[in-house]
């Protein structure tokens, strides 16, 4: 058992309370059954459900980002047509 086994896993919600088009958390990832069973898991599946958290965030972060780039390269082929 590690040290850190002894010390309850704090919430990683942090009060931004509202689900995106596929259901997770804006603020901290989680799904509704996440959420709603936090204080039920075990310290290895909070654990477990923070890391999918991370995953999930950064998903969101590189699709959010490669979406920017598109749209940032098709405004500037539009107004290199303009010239």
């Amino acid at each position: 058992m590690e040290q850190l086994d002894f010390f309850d896993v704090p919430s990683p919600c942090i009060g931004v309370c509202s689900s995106d088009d596929k259901g997770y958390c804006r603020g901290c990832m989680r799904n509704r059954d996440e959420r709603f069973a936090w204080q039920t898991l075990s310290c290895a599946q909070k654990k477990h459900v923070i890391r999918l958290c991370r995953q999930r965030y950064l998903r969101k972060v590189k699709k959010n980002s490669s979406a920017a780039n598109a749209l940032e390269e098709a405004e500037q082929s539009q107004q290199r047509a303009l010239f």
